[in-house]
């Protein structure tokens, strides 16, 4: 009975300092490994969409509102990405801060339904997830000001490693002939790195998975294509391959592989944010090249 005190007593400590940390909840698996990489072991972090989970569509359990009301900063993408996310902050009494990691960014504006909407899609330039590190460390400084020091190293040293990234990606699209640059993709997800390299992204579905493209604009999206010889097409991995495979089929292209748009892969290297962006580069490349 005695050993057992003792070495409840030395655990206790352990479970006060665990339940001392942050609270923080992330809204999709991007913006988990993005806060994750800065907030390291001075956080307790949870996450609602995970890993090939599509976050256009999905819908929160009991369990994730409660993990919301038990969060102490609620970090979202802004932007109009997570619908679901307000009705379930308007419906509940999740007293955290929240925050938009996409706070700074200059949105693409595309039009859906007759109406001018913001792409929020804004991860897929390196350069706006260098204002969502940003952003995101300042948030856990001010929400822990103990550990700033901290935050604020692990932001510069994952900053170093997305900046080498982005001056590789700058080297490799450069070579790239600019009649090899039309890309389509299942869904408006890679606006800003077409913007960033002058690529050409064309989707039979708008910016929301939600949006099921109609016989008719999938027979002119593939009249399209043949006419504008696109080389090749390529898959999500929230999204049913089915229909691209069928566009690619008919109009003479091929399935250049599997791009991440809204989440991370469950494992391997598209696991991580920078992992993901190295993957989907190689994978472009790898099919648009001559």
């Amino acid at each position: 009975m005695r050993a057992l005190l003792v070495a409840l007593t030395l655990l206790l400590p352990l479970s006060l300092h665990a339940a001392d940390k942050p609270q923080v909840v992330t809204s999709f698996s991007i913006l988990a490994d993005l806060t994750r990489e800065i907030g390291g072991e001075h956080i307790e972090l949870s996450n609602l969409a995970g890993p090939d989970e599509d976050a256009h569509v999905f819908e929160p359990s009991p369990d994730n509102v409660r993990t919301l009301l038990k969060a102490d900063l609620i970090i979202a993408n802004g932007l109009g990405f997570e619908p679901w996310l307000e009705r379930l902050l308007a419906s509940s009494e999740a007293r955290g801060q929240r925050i938009d990691a996409s706070r700074g960014v200059l949105p693409l504006w595309l039009e859906e339904d007759g109406e001018k909407v913001a792409d929020p899609h804004a991860w897929q330039s390196l350069s706006n997830a260098e204002l969502y590190v940003r952003n995101i460390a300042q948030a856990l400084s001010e929400l822990d000001p103990a550990h700033a020091k901290a935050y604020a190293a692990n932001r510069d040293a994952y900053l170093a490693k997305l900046h080498a990234l982005l001056k590789q990606a700058n080297a490799r699209m450069a070579s790239l002939p600019a009649s090899q640059r039309k890309v389509v993709t299942s869904h408006d997800a890679f606006g800003y790195l077409g913007q960033a390299w002058q690529l050409r992204f064309i989707a039979p579905q708008g910016l929301s998975t939600h949006d099921e493209p109609s016989a008719a604009e999938v027979a002119a999206l593939i009249r399209q294509l043949r006419t504008e010889g696109v080389r090749a097409v390529f898959v999500e991995n929230i999204r049913d391959p089915r229909l691209i495979q069928q566009i690619a089929e008919e109009a003479g292209a091929r399935v250049g592989g599997t791009l991440y748009s809204d989440a991370l892969a469950a494992s391997g290297p598209a696991s991580t944010y920078l992992g993901m962006y190295q993957h989907n580069l190689d994978t472009l490349l790898a099919a648009l090249k001559p």
